[in-house]
This record gives structure tokens, C-alpha cells and sequence, in this order.
């Protein structure tokens, strides 16, 4: 058995580190070329927040239901079909999961290359060595790998609310024009959604503690409150941090930079800016990266345990009580993808996918309503309709995603599509009934 050690405290630190990476100090630049109002850009994050939230209280009812390693994968498989389910975690192995891990560890690289100057090859040395690092961390419990996360996410969150505030104690006040000031949200209604999904992007990973659910103590009680506590904490940082992007830096100068942290530090501290904003960024990647490592092996434990994955790949580790196996095939692909510089193209084709199975959970969610046998600890208030908001937000991603990128977007929906045969011809015949509703 897993053992239970990740507490309130810990849960919430991994919603918190896992979503708090380096997008909120890129993205809003493109949120704020899309809608230049200061109060549209505020607006943005709210909604993009508050979406968020919806996600995370749907995740955190099935979870209270489904206190199983596995959480996405778990739910899709009772709300839908075993089908589904594999195809999540077919998803997430070969392309999703993976490809984020070898995107953000060459963040993490990158950043620390501006203290330690290294060529494209030592970038992805950096970046290999965090990636075992971390697993083998993870490997030798969860309870290494929570502490270690919970240490990064409040040393982050600490370096955000310091940016924050030294921008606006020693910050030159960036003058706003009128239309910056002004109250209206925006007058492009399609701008304002494009925005909104830029903002939704920076709050990815929402969803992955409730892979560790069987490792979580209470988790019918913890899960929830992690994940509203965590949502809630990240949605206060970003808009926070955006305050202090605009009290320092121009509109146009936000909208047209490529670093626009960096931009805001250069503006309060010169040269020692970019340093800072440089540490705080790799700090940022490590903990996202650190929670995702730890996250997905319980997938693919759960998926060898439900017979869609080979039963070897499920094993635990006798002494560390750990999905030790699962852990290092993980970082081995990860590794792969590192050294062939292939997550750039499968994570851009593939990533927006993970939204058709969000838009899906909740649709289980709402199937599961109707059977007598579903009896969560948590429900979600208002009945259906946080779950249909949260579909029909999820489906518009994907639309977007698929309007603005056809080419790239069909070749991931293909790469996805790729898992049905392997799960109809070699894998339907062997799995069996899942047991995911049991509590102990």
C-alpha cells in the first residue's frame, strides 16, 4: 500500500507549486496586447481564476468520491469508460505529462544558466540532472517529495509577494494613458475571451494533487480544501504581480516584452534585477517541476492496477512505499524528450488537449450525479451548473486552440487519437473492473 503522509499544508503547497511557474512572469504580456485596459487585465485574471476554481471544486467532489491514486484517470474511467481513462493516461505519458516535465526543467535550466553560463548542451545537462534529481527524491517517498515541495512553494511565494513589494515601495509609478485607466472591461468581446484563455494556460496543473489522493491523509476533507486554498493563493499572487508589473512598466512596454518581470525588475533595480527575477523564475520551475514529477506515477499506477498498463509498471516500492517503478520510467522519457529537444512540438500540439478531457470529467461529473451509489464527501454547490460553465470554458479552449492552430492542433488530436487502437486491440481484452470507489 501508499503510504499517507501529505497533509493540508503539503496539498495545498503542491496546487500552489505546481501552478505558480514561469507563465505569470511571461503571459501577461500577451494578456495585456489582447485587452490594453487595466481594468479588462484584472478582469482576465479574475475570470481566468474563478474558472479555475470551478475546475477545482468538480475535481475536488469526484475526488471525495474517488479517493484513488490516479485522480483525472480515476474519474474519467468511472464517469465515462476505461476507454477514456487510457486514453488520458496514453496522453499524458507519451506527450502531456512528460513533455511538461522536459518543458519546465529546460526553464528551470535556462534560468540557472544566467548564474552558471553554459552552452545548448550544458542547458540540457542542467535540465537532465534536475529531472533525476527530483525523481529520485520522489522515489524514496512522497513524504521527501512533499517537503521538499512545500520548502519551494513557500520560498516562491515569499519571492512573489517580495517583487511585488519592492516594486511598489522603490518602483517609479509608470504614468497610465486614458484608455488604460478607463473602467471599461473592453469593447472586442473576442479579445477579452483570447485573453482569458492566455489566463487559463498560466493556471495549468490545478488538477494534478488529486493524483496523490491515496496518499493524502483525510483526503475526502484535505483535497478540497488544498484545492480551493490553492487556487485561491495563486489567483491573489498573479493579480498581485501584475499590479506591481503596471505600477512600474508601461502598458505598451508589458504588451511588447518577451520578459516582462524582468522588464519590471531592471526598472526598480537595474542590473541586480535580472538576477533576482532570474532566481525567483528557477525557484518557480523547480517546485512546479518537483509537483509534477511526484504527480503523474500515480496515474500510471493506477492504470496498471485497472490492467491498461503493465502490471510491472504498478509495483510498489517495499521500504519508501512509492510507485518507485513508474517514477523512473517517467523521468527516463522525460529524459528522451530532453535530449531530443521533441517536447517543443508535442507539447505545443498536445497540451490544449488535456481541456477535452477536463470538459469530459465534468460531464462525468454530472453522470455520476444520477447513480445511487455515488456518495461524495464534498459536493459542489449550485448543482449543474459549475459543471456545464466549466464544460462549455473547457470546449471553447479547445475550439480556439483548433481555430488559431488547425495544423498543429490536428496533428495533436491525432497523436491522442493514436492510443484508441492500442487500447481496443491489445489492451480492452485484459483490463478489468476498476475499484476506485473503495475508501480504504
Amino acid at each position: 500500500m501508499l503510504r499517507r503522509s501529505i497533509g493540508l499544508l503539503h496539498a495545498t503547497a503542491l496546487v500552489v507549486g505546481i501552478i505558480l511557474g514561469a507563465s505569470i512572469f511571461v503571459q501577461p504580456s500577451a494578456i495585456t496586447a489582447s485587452v490594453p485596459a487595466l481594468s479588462a487585465v484584472y478582469a482576465v485574471w479574475i475570470v481566468a481564476g474563478v474558472l479555475t476554481l470551478f475546475g477545482a471544486l468538480i475535481a475536488a467532489e469526484l475526488a471525495s468520491a474517488f479517493p484513488k491514486a490516479g485522480g483525472v484517470y480515476v474519474f474519467l474511467s468511472e464517469g465515462l469508460s476505461p476507454g477514456v481513462a487510457f486514453l488520458w493516461g496514453w496522453a499524458m505519458f507519451w506527450t502531456m505529462h512528460t513533455g511538461i516535465i522536459a518543458a519546465v526543467a529546460m526553464i528551470f535550466a535556462r534560468y540557472v544558466a544566467f548564474f552558471v553560463p553554459v552552452g545548448d548542451s550544458g542547458t540540457k545537462d542542467i535540465a537532465i540532472v534536475a529531472i533525476a534529481l527530483l525523481s529520485v527524491v520522489n522515489y524514496f517517498g512522497v513524504r521527501q517529495g512533499s517537503i521538499v515541495q512545500t520548502t519551494l512553494t513557500i520560498i516562491k511565494v515569499g519571492a512573489v509577494a517580495g517583487l511585488t513589494a519592492i516594486a511598489f515601495a522603490l518602483g517609479p509609478h509608470a504614468p497610465l494613458p486614458a484608455v488604460v485607466a478607463s473602467t471599461a472591461v473592453t469593447s472586442d468581446s473576442h479579445a477579452f475571451i483570447a485573453a482569458i484563455v492566455a489566463g487559463l494556460f498560466a493556471f495549468g496543473g490545478w488538477h494534478m494533487v488529486t493524483y496523490a489522493a491515496e496518499e493524502t491523509i483525510a483526503p475526502e476533507r484535505t483535497l478540497p480544501r488544498a484545492l480551493v486554498l490553492g487556487v485561491l493563493i495563486v489567483t491573489a499572487s498573479y493579480v498581485a504581480l501584475n499590479a506591481a508589473y503596471f505600477h512600474v512598466l508601461s502598458p505598451t512596454v508589458i504588451a511588447t516584452s518577451t520578459r516582462v518581470a524582468a522588464d519590471a525588475a531592471d526598472a526598480v533595480l537595474g542590473a541586480t534585477g535580472a538576477a533576482m527575477v532570474s532566481a525567483i523564475v528557477a525557484l518557480s520551475a523547480a517546485g512546479a517541476l518537483n509537483g509534477i514529477i511526484l504527480a503523474g506515477p500515480r496515474v500510471y499506477l493506477a492504470m496498471a492496477r485497472d490492467g491498461l498498463l503493465f502490471t510491472w509498471v504498478g509495483a510498489i516500492h517495499e521500504r519508501h512505499r512509492t510507485p518507485h517503478r513508474a517514477i523512473g520510467i517517467q523521468a527516463l522519457w522525460a529524459v528522451v524528450l530532453v535530449l531530443t529537444g521533441s517536447y517543443r512540438a508535442l507539447f505545443t500540439r498536445v497540451v490544449y488537449t488535456e481541456w477535452i478531457f477536463f470538459a469530459l470529467m465534468a460531464v462525468g461529473l454530472v453522470l455520476l450525479r444520477r447513480r445511487a451509489d455515488y456518495v461524495p464527501r464534498f459536493r459542489v454547490a449550485g448543482g449543474a451548473v459549475i459543471p456545464i460553465v466549466f464544460v462549455l470554458s473547457s470546449l471553447y479552449i479547445v475550439v480556439d486552440q483548433v481555430v488559431a492552430h488547425p495544423g498543429e492542433s490536428v496533428t495533436g488530436l491525432l497523436l491522442v487519437a493514436a492510443g484508441w487502437p492500442v487500447y481496443y486491440f491489445t489492451v480492452r481484452g485484459k483490463s478489468h473492473p476498476p475499484n476506485h470507489s473503495l475508501r480504504r
